[in-house]
């Protein structure tokens, strides 16, 4: 099998041992945005694909015949059609790595992964690997998903209450308050005005909202779109430390995967920078890639730029040191994870009460409007 073609990147330093064997114990978080392809397969049966191909390779039994008993469990017509173009590229002498490779539906990472294990015969150690990153990424995703649903359920529900209060309870006691005339009190006449105003302005306010939305599709892969969203992201409070670690911890996961497998750094660089769609990262990279061609450390390049934390830039010089940069980037992975997961449910608890309270207040407060008239009315008689 020819080797991987690494021409035009200099290889600073040897990063792992080749007698090393592949960590475990993943922890992985929110890679959704990382493109395996224009149609991709979907994680959980990467997830099942990778280890039950590894179970089979580490139990002696042979690619081939491991890639049929995987197509027999394959129930849908668009699977087992994917998995029956991998298998007969691998029956004409493909390498598994190529095969992926072919359906364009598998990232880069992926493929360089599954080729350094056929060339070092680490296969199935390999495979395993990947089987759990897909796993705790999936794992890593509900966590998170589940600690936004419900504030985002109340939250829509309580939109949702005062829109058809003001679209069509404010205007039917309008009606009846223009009928007995008289002076209303204040607090009604802002609620009527603001109904009003919502009535008149809605199909427009609607309008808007569809064109922005198609403005965003349409800009999000342009750069000044990519530069300008990322930059005011992060400056938000909480929300931006928050993606900020996201993405590190994806980066740092990731390094961590592809030093792992003795993937050369540069080339290490090169696939993260493809597969992580945040802007700031991929800057960074771009020029981290250009400073260690020129002889400079990873640490020394990464300090340069205010986006990395001084901890991790010290972390990954500790670990340049040992020669055990595959550990610490795993350390820093799971420190960034547990921090996104400690912060999420921290402001997930508090979103819950207060957006109850929110909409206790918006609702009383339009039903106090609208009933403060007929008890004024009714001490008047």
């Amino acid at each position: 099998m020819p080797p991987i073609d690494l021409s035009g990147y200099k290889v600073v330093k040897k990063q792992v041992s080749k007698t090393k064997p592949v960590s475990s114990g993943l922890s992985e978080l929110l890679n959704r945005d990382i493109s395996f392809g224009k149609a991709k397969v979907s994680d959980r049966k990467k997830e099942a694909f990778y280890m039950e191909l590894s179970t089979l390779l580490l139990s002696g039994i042979d690619l081939r015949t491991a890639l049929d008993l995987i197509l027999v469990d394959q129930d849908k017509a668009k699977d087992k059609s994917l998995f029956e173009g991998i298998r007969e590229d691998v029956l004409q002498g493909k390498p598994l790595s190529g095969a992926l490779n072919t359906t364009g539906k598998f990232s880069d990472y992926e493929y360089y992964s599954i080729r350094i294990g056929e060339e070092t015969g680490r296969m199935g150690e390999i495979l395993t690997d990947m089987a759990r990153f897909f796993k705790n990424k999936i794992s890593q995703r509900r966590k998170i998903i589940s600690a936004v649903t419900y504030p985002l359920i109340v939250l829509m529900t309580s939109l949702g209450a005062v829109f058809f209060m003001l679209k069509f309870v404010v205007p039917m006691f309008a009606d009846v308050f223009q009928r007995f005339g008289g002076e209303l009190p204040w607090i009604t006449s802002i609620i009527i005005r603001c109904s009003a105003f919502l009535d008149r302005y809605f199909l427009m306010f609607a309008m808007v909202v569809v064109g922005f939305v198609v403005f965003l599709v349409l800009s999000k892969e342009k750069i000044w779109f990519r530069r300008g969203v990322s930059s005011l992201v992060l400056k938000v409070p909480l929300v931006g430390d928050i993606v900020s670690k996201i993405y590190l911890a994806r980066f740092a996961n990731t390094m961590r995967l592809l030093v792992s497998t003795d993937t050369p750094l540069l080339r290490s660089i090169v696939l993260v920078r493809q597969m992580i769609g945040f802007y700031p990262i991929e800057t960074s990279l771009e020029e981290v890639e250009k400073a260690i061609m020129g002889g400079d450390s990873l640490h020394n390049s990464l300090a340069r730029f205010p986006f990395y934390p001084a901890k991790l830039v010290q972390l990954i010089k500790v670990g340049e040191e040992v020669n055990r940069l595959d550990y610490f980037f795993g350390k820093i992975s799971d420190q960034y994870t547990e921090e996104v997961e400690y912060k999420t449910g921290t402001i997930s608890s508090l979103l819950e009460p207060l957006i109850i309270i929110f909409l206790g207040l918006v609702v009383g407060l339009v039903l106090i409007a609208m009933y403060l008239p007929m008890f004024q009315m009714s001490n008047s008689f």
